[in-house]
């Protein structure tokens, strides 16, 4: 057995450059490598942000007031990383270690860089240097911004309430002054008040507040209800402990090339940076102005260029919105320095106009095409989607003479009995790396290949890996192999499995950008069946049997889309949530249901529904037990699945009704021909499609495509009795789809 990861020597770019935080400074770097993609650093360059969207900072008030909706203002960063050819990965950053060059990220290892930019935005003050004491045990800080958003949301409420308290706005500067107006434009009757520093509020604000009904308080009332605390920001407080040097609200000092004092390939932004020399409040403006500056800096030291020098201009024009003039007009104030003018709806207008603007540029380079972006090898879809299709794959079996193989498939075999009576199972599995994280890739890849596993009744025990590495330096390949390797552990762990080896290769095609993508891993998996009982299998079905999923379908779609660019964001965030979900809670509740009726065929047909989709896994269970019935002179059965019932992802059904299919979706259409019993006379599935689902309707054509779609990490598909059905759907981890009956 093979127990090295061996690894081979190869002179490439050692450079992993990690972008820590997606504010605005690192947003518009990937916009620009996005729009010239030979100016992007060579090497492997990762992007890490506790949120797939960052929302741009100047339409903040806007959303609170009801202009614009959450999408008009979210930067998609898993799309700009995957169009620039950044990894990206989804976490909460957790601290900084500068000695050793890494980063750690909550729930999975440290990562390693050799160059860091820091870009993770800021906190709110929470201090009595910035507010009364008895404010900060019941105010929410504005920052972290999605926080903030959803409890205003849960606040909405309480505003038609009129005996519920003031709700208080507390702060004296901008974002205060914006959010309160805000606020009341979405609440037009709630009582509102400002608390803050009134001789650092202006002239003209004051009116504006005032004309709103919104009282304003001293810093030295006592308030009792809701606050909303805008008290200027903060770096985060994991960087007290980095031993770098900061300034007193924390954030890093850097020289003005962006590099952290003694330590020359940290880069630090935003709100957590600021030039020593040319000291500047944190402000979204100095952010948007840096970025290039920034991204040339990181240019040249890929390059082993010297870094040039920036000197910010030393005022920014900011302009305020959200006030209304007398005549229900928008207005908006500008200020430059102490000079402020207004309010004024022209000001309102044009601040509108420099925000879409600056949003628009965002798409433009999304949408923008290369010359390779729909060659075949860039357009096609990874993960399970990536199986050859059914067709050849049977041709080939039978060509080889192991028909029997595609006859009779099996998710994994019994391959031993042991002296004390249990079972060894094993399956392989594995596939081309679906996203850009690879620990989250090995987590994924794992947990599907023990789904093979659980659909047989057996628990993990074991597994080794192969794992094909891009062709990259050996030090980025060291990182991608022990980040896959984390998230493997990750999955198996948990269920008291463990890696006992494996073996890596390299790949000799050129790597992908980011190389991340280039990573392949698969697995074989071992299992064990406790002492009398037998392997479920895909044949069994019996009559009156209900069938029920473990989770949702549409991963495939959503993948597919996503690489075009065309998925929501939102959407794309659930479906990973999802798949990396582990489905052990759904195998041990059969378990328990087996226990509790002393049976192992309590489960009468059971299978995890991957690349061939549900309607092709549904043809392997039907056609495995119509084949046992008619070796035992029984009449054939069918399968009635109710449309209605099936359980899609979010977005999922409007991407296929747009007309998006994973790759491996045209062939799988073959399996179409079951639902034409003249076509598939032994083994028939007819579609329910209930009383709100017309024939050959929109709809109609969007279940069709979702039953074909293939799925990474898709659910179990069981078939029981109803009573079992019914006891397993009650404790909420499955769903019923359909019904087994006589054709």
């Amino acid at each position: 057995m093979k127990t090295l990861f061996q690894l081979p020597q190869t002179p490439m770019s050692n450079d992993h450059l990690v972008l820590a935080g997606g504010g605005h400074t690192h947003a518009l770097m990937l916009k620009r490598w996005c729009m010239y993609p030979q100016l992007r650093p060579e090497g492997l360059i990762t992007l890490v942000d506790r949120n797939s969207t960052t929302l741009y900072s100047g339409m903040i008030p806007g959303l609170i007031a009801g202009d614009y909706v959450l999408d008009e203002i979210s930067i998609d960063l898993r799309a700009l990383s995957a169009k620039a050819g950044v990894a990206f990965v989804v976490g909460e950053i957790t601290g900084l270690n500068v000695e050793n060059n890494s980063i750690m990220i909550e729930g999975r290892p440290p990562f390693n860089y050799t160059r860091l930019s820091l870009d993770v935005g800021g906190e709110t003050f929470k201090n009595e240097e910035h507010v009364h004491t008895k404010t900060i045990n019941i105010g929410m800080p504005i920052r972290p911004l999605f926080q903030a958003l959803q409890w205003i949301e849960e606040q909405d409420k309480q505003a038609l309430n009129i005996n519920q308290k003031p709700f208080t706005v507390v702060g004296s500067g901008h974002t205060a002054v914006e959010v309160a107006l805000a606020l009341r434009s979405r609440w037009s009757m709630r009582l509102l008040q400002l608390q803050g520093d009134m001789t650092k509020l202006k002239p003209q604000f004051k009116r504006t507040l005032c004309a709103a009904e919104i009282d304003l308080i001293s810093r030295e009332d006592s308030i009792s209800g809701p606050a909303l605390l805008c008290t200027g920001n903060q770096a985060p407080k994991w960087l007290d402990e980095s031993n770098l040097q900061l300034d007193p609200s924390g954030r890093v000092l850097t020289t003005n090339t962006f590099q952290a004092i003694n330590y020359p390939n940290l880069f630090a932004v935003g709100d957590c940076g600021v030039m020593t020399k040319n000291y500047r409040p944190s402000s979204g403006v100095w952010a948007v102005r840096a970025a290039e500056p920034l991204a040339k800096n990181l240019e040249r030291c890929n390059k082993n260029l010297k870094p040039c020098v920036w000197r910010p201009q030393r005022r920014a024009l900011q302009i305020i919105g959200g006030g209304q003039h007398q005549f229900k007009r928008k207005v908006a104030w500008a200020s430059w320095g102490r000079v402020t003018i207004g309010p004024h709806y022209l000001l309102w207008r044009w601040k509108q106009f420099i925000d879409r603007r600056f949003m628009a540029k965002f798409q433009l380079a999304l949408n923008m095409r290369e010359s390779n972006d729909l060659s075949s090898e860039n357009m096609a879809c990874s993960g399970c989607a990536a199986k050859l299709p059914a067709k050849p794959l049977k041709e080939a079996l039978e060509q080889a003479n192991l028909s029997v193989l595609g006859r009779q498939p099996q998710d994994a075999v019994l391959i031993a009995s042991l002296p004390e009576g249990e079972s060894v199972v094993q399956s392989v599995d594995g596939f081309p790396a679906l996203i850009s994280d690879p620990w989250l890739n090995g987590r994924l890849t794992t947990l599907h290949a023990c789904s093979d596993l659980w659909s047989t009744g057996a628990s993990a025990v074991s597994a080794q890996a192969v794992i094909t590495l891009p062709n990259v330096s050996i030090q980025i390949q060291k990182e991608l192999l022990a980040q896959s390797l984390s998230g493997i552990n990750s999955a198996l762990e948990p269920q008291g499995a463990k890696l006992i080896g494996g073996h890596t290769l390299q790949a000799r095609s050129l790597s992908p950008k980011p190389s991340t993508l280039g990573v392949q891993i698969a697995l074989s998996v071992n299992g064990l069946i406790p002492s009398g009982y037998t392997p479920w299998a895909k044949g069994g079905c019996q009559v009156g049997d209900e069938l029920i999923v473990s989770r949702s379908l549409g991963s495939g779609v959503l993948f597919a889309a996503a690489r075009a660019g065309k998925a929501c964001a939102q959407d794309l965030d659930a479906a990973i949530e999802q798949l990396g979900t582990s489905q052990e809670a759904c195998f041990e509740s059969l378990l328990k249901a087996r226990e509790k009726n002393h049976s192992s065929r309590i489960v009468h047909a059971c299978t995890d529904i991957t690349g061939f989709g549900l309607l092709g896994h549904l043809e392997e269970m039907l056609s495995a037990s119509n084949y046992q019935r008619v070796k035992s002179g029984l009449p054939l059965m069918k399968i009635k699945l109710q449309a209605e019932l099936i359980p899609s992802l979010q977005g999922a059904l409007s991407l296929l009704g747009d007309g998006y299919a994973s790759t491996l979706a045209p062939s799988n259409r073959r399996a179409w021909r079951l639902l034409d019993r003249s076509l598939s006379p032994s083994a028939f599935i007819d579609l329910d499609l209930g009383h709100n689902i017309a024939f050959e309707s929109k709809e109609h054509q969007q279940i069709k495509e979702l039953i074909i779609d293939p799925q990474t990490c898709g659910p179990l598909l069981v078939s029981c009795s109803s009573e079992v059905a019914r006891g397993l759907i009650e404790k909420g981890l499955w769903r019923k789809i359909g019904t087994v009956d006589l054709i």
